[in-house]
């Protein structure tokens, strides 16, 4: 009887395991699904005296995963009984100097704390389609094949919720990208979804493809973070027949883009280009890349100096970041990190004094308050989000995004996976991610005495070298006085752009 009636209530569980959208671990895994929440509501006590602490789990510790979580989830995400951070041994450890005298009384938010740029995209170059990006935080290139239907569906209805413009990724504009949110339509080396038959790129299709959509900006990928130098890889199995007719190629065979453009080869070619795809769109027309040499950039800027041409924005990639699968040499060893890629390049801008004239995105594990804090302080204007963002929508850190066998459905094609992801569900805690990281941008801003993340300057941060010594970012980086900062009349709009009531 005692059986019946544990096999009773096993069923029981199994069933509103399957039925139930919350949770995908569970409605892919029904039952045994349980021992990964238990054992993670238990392991802060079992952590004292076995496994790893809360800063060693690597790419993302496992408190930077809590944070998330319990943010996309609208739960509690303080911590408590002070930091367990050895903050006077810890090389390279970031300070936020804030201001000691703060405003009498708080002041008051909008619930879903917005964030402006403090540049009008493509406004420099005269773009027809120029606009000012509502939120300062967005999604980063993930392609729907790399990910799952249900996870861009997911980010895409997150991104119209939380107000932020949401990147295609490489793979094209699929219809899982058009649920509400706005686009970056991102061309990488393959040209997917504006691709010929010859693999070339096609500009009417792009055009058409434009005009049909909600694309805002391109971003044209010279490469990315998770394996700059080489093109991206799209495992057979991944390539599913709409993957395929999205795409342009073939069902079921591994897609391997190549590693650069057959449109352009210089840096001349490559403006030629840009300007190309901004006449025909009147899009607003960038570049993302991870940073390894300097030359291109250098040339890029002497002539951004001296001609007309030029791109209206710049998307830098810390050779950390990356949500694709790569070799390990090329993850681990190939580009140079977020801070030292943007410093170097940003500064060659500023040098000639064309900085003010890009909109400058972070991007490469940028996507918790004080990493991106920091982008902001080196001169960023936005940042894009990825691995953070996967995470929002039910990602568990597994590593298996190059398997195909991805345990919550955010980067596979096997469709039992997938179900467990219900798009609507994890589409707000996507919004809700993004809107609680504008929320303590907005409140370490004004922490350190500024209304906005882009009025701070390198000097509100410090990185402490682990032998109770430290140096402010502009010291580290050799930032002249005010090269962080936006031109006085992009600052005066701002605040008045922050100082309007909501429409």
């Amino acid at each position: 009887m005692i059986w019946l009636l544990l096999t009773g209530l096993l069923v029981l569980v199994m069933v509103y395991d399957l039925v139930q959208t919350r949770h995908a671990v569970l409605r892919n895994f029904p039952i045994i699904g349980h021992f990964r929440y238990l054992l993670e509501s238990v392991g802060p006590e079992l952590r004292q005296y076995i496994v790893t602490s809360n800063d060693e789990e690597r790419p993302f510790s496992r408190d930077q995963r809590t944070w998330i979580y319990a943010s996309a989830k609208r739960q509690n995400n303080y911590s408590g009984f002070g930091t367990d951070n050895e903050v006077e041994r810890l090389p390279n450890y970031l300070v936020i100097k804030h201001h000691t005298l703060g405003p009498p009384e708080p002041p008051r938010h909008r619930p879903d704390y917005p964030l402006p740029c403090a540049k009008v995209l493509g406004e420099k170059r005269g773009r027809a389609q120029a606009f000012r990006p509502a939120s300062v935080v967005n999604i980063s290139g993930m392609s729907y094949g790399s990910l799952s239907y249900a996870a861009v569906e997911a980010m895409n209805r997150g991104a119209a919720i939380a107000g932020c413009l949401h990147n295609t990724g490489e793979g094209g504009i699929s219809p899982h990208h058009l649920h509400g949110g706005e686009l970056v339509w991102q061309l990488g080396t393959g040209y997917f979804g504006a691709r010929a038959p010859d693999g070339r790129f096609d500009p009417e299709e792009f055009v058409r493809k434009v005009e049909r959509h909600p694309v805002r900006a391109v971003e044209i990928k010279l490469s990315q973070g998770a394996k700059p130098g080489l093109g991206g890889v799209l495992p057979g199995k991944k390539v599913t027949a709409e993957v395929a007719a999205i795409r342009g190629v073939p069902v079921g065979e591994t897609v391997i883009s190549p590693p650069g453009h057959r449109e352009f080869g210089t840096v001349d070619e490559m403006l030629d280009f840009v300007e190309d795809l901004a006449e025909r769109t009147g899009l607003p027309v960038g570049i993302k890349s991870a940073v390894g040499e300097l030359d291109f950039w250098c040339e890029l800027a002497d002539r951004m100096a001296s001609e007309d041409r030029g791109v209206d924005f710049i998307t830098i990639d810390g050779g950390e970041g990356g949500t694709g699968a790569a070799p390990f040499v090329f993850a681990d060893h190939v580009a140079l990190p977020f801070k030292l890629a943007f410093t170097r390049v940003y500064r060659e801008f500023a040098l000639r004094d064309v900085h003010h004239d890009v909109v400058w995105i972070g991007s490469g594990r940028l996507g918790l308050p004080e990493t991106a804090l920091m982008a902001f302080c080196l001169g960023a204007d936005m940042v894009n989000v990825g691995r953070e963002a996967m995470m929002a929508v039910g990602c568990i850190q597994a590593q298996r995004c190059h398997t195909g066998h991805c345990p919550t459905g955010v980067a596979t094609q096997n469709r039992w996976l997938v179900r467990g992801l219900v798009p609507t569900d994890k589409a707000a805690r996507l919004a809700n991610y993004v809107i609680t990281l504008r929320k303590e941008l907005t409140l370490l801003s004004e922490a350190c005495g500024c209304p906005h993340p882009a009025l701070l300057t390198a000097d509100h941060m410090e990185l402490l070298d682990g032998h109770l010594g430290s140096r402010p970012l502009a010291v580290r980086f050799g930032y002249e006085p005010g090269w962080e900062l936006p031109s006085d009349a992009q600052r005066c709009e701002l605040l008045e752009v922050i100082a309007a009531p909501p429409e």
